[in-house]
């Protein structure tokens, strides 16, 4: 469960996911604050509450290479500082990987392009040992798991996996290839899922109300042997759609705000969701 799709305060988080059986939490934005803006003393407070309520980590969302394609030196500077606070921001929450983008599109996905930008990124960056997660963005050169590989592929770095989102390939309205299909060309380098389901490119619903196969999706994974997190990231807020800046920037009170009401309620049906696979 991503925290800030649930609220700002890791108190209320623990206690929904202890009610629906949830076994960890992803941190995003705490009290307002975006996720990179966080002190070491507010993430390490955050994991200390989690852990002691049984709760793991399961991951780290910052908004690492989530900008415009860098141009200029002080823009690459600036992307490269972010990488490697992230990476330092993972390390301390004690995980071994964090989740990172290709940079903004203007047009169709350019995944090379955006490797060439990353690899001088990531050039002699201190990741302090944390591998990096490619997500399939929405709005990125990499909105799908064929548009990833081609990416990595790119980029020439053998730390790196993908963190498979496919609401957003969905939503992006750019894949042509069912979502299990480009699923089956990456499954190797897969390590972590969100959930979220949209309808056409109008927005996200209640899970299991849109376009997504997801009981498919999960028996896949399970049929597979897949050993990652299967994350919730709602992006649902029922009669409030989520504006496009607050997709792109989903932290803070605002991105929050009617997201415990809708996150119980896509928690319950994937729990159910998990129970008919797993018991099949």
């Amino acid at each position: 469960m991503i925290s800030d799709e649930v609220s700002q305060n890791i108190g209320v988080v623990v206690a929904a996911c202890q009610t629906m059986g949830f076994e960890g939490v992803e941190i995003r934005s705490l009290g307002g604050t975006a996720p990179e803006h966080l002190a070491d003393a507010e993430l390490e407070d955050a994991a200390a509450t989690l852990r002691e309520a049984g709760l793991e980590v399961a991951g780290f969302c910052p908004a690492a290479m989530k900008d415009r394609l860098p141009i200029s030196r002080r823009q690459f500077v600036a992307a490269r500082a972010l990488v490697e606070r992230s990476a330092r921001q993972a390390h301390l929450l004690g995980l071994r990987a964090m989740r990172v983008f290709s940079f903004y599109r203007e047009g169709p996905p350019d995944p090379r392009r955006a490797a060439r930008a990353a690899a001088d990124v990531l050039e002699g960056c201190d990741l302090a040992g944390v591998r990096l997660l490619l997500e399939t963005g929405t709005r990125t050169n990499t909105p799908s798991v064929g548009h990833a590989l081609t990416f990595l592929e790119a980029v020439g770095r053998h730390d790196m996996g993908i963190l498979w989102d496919p609401g957003n390939t969905a939503f992006s309205g750019i894949a042509s290839s069912p979502c299990l299909d480009d699923y089956r060309q990456g499954r190797h380098l897969i390590e972590h899922v969100h959930v979220k389901d949209p309808r056409g490119a109008s927005g996200y619903v209640r899970l299991g109300d849109g376009d997504l196969p997801w009981e498919g999706i999960l028996r896949t994974l399970v049929e597979d042997g897949y050993g990652g997190w299967v994350s919730l990231e709602t992006h649902w807020r029922p009669g409030q759609p989520l504006s496009v800046d607050l997709r792109d920037r989903p932290w803070g009170h605002a991105f929050s705000a009617g997201g415990f009401e809708a996150s119980v309620e896509c928690m319950q049906r994937l729990r159910v969701l998990r129970q008919m696979v797993t018991a099949s």
